[in-house]
């Protein structure tokens, strides 16, 4: 499985972004997708999940009401759309696939994207 995520950028507080990211290499209704982020010297976060057929999704306490997650299996994609942004979101966004599930470890995703940088300036 591949995974291209693109969408990134600078914006200021308040505003807002969305990501998304392309698969390929496998057929994507078979895929739970997730999207997570690492800030400069934190450890990688879990941010939202969505389950392969899009109505579960997970998401972290952080981004409650601010951030959605969306897939379309028709175009292989999965969208992250990023509201009323702060800038302690500011950091590198990755997609990740697994088979199964919504969770939120990092370790039970098996394929990575290569990360997009999102910046919030204050």
């Amino acid at each position: 499985v591949q995974l291209q995520a693109s969408g990134g950028g600078l914006v200021q507080t308040g505003g807002s972004l969305r990501l998304s990211c392309a698969a390929s290499g496998r057929t994507f209704s078979t895929l739970s997708m997730g999207w997570f982020r690492q800030a400069p010297g934190k450890d990688r976060e879990f941010v939202l999940a969505i389950d392969r057929s899009g109505f579960r999704t997970n998401f972290a306490d952080s981004v409650k009401g601010r951030f959605t997650i969306s897939r379309d299996n028709a175009k292989n994609t999965v969208n992250l759309q990023m509201n009323s942004l702060k800038p302690e979101d500011t950091a590198v966004y990755y997609c990740a696939a697994r088979l199964w599930g919504i969770g939120v470890g990092s370790d039970e995703y098996m394929w990575w994207g290569q990360g997009t940088q999102v910046t919030v300036s204050s």
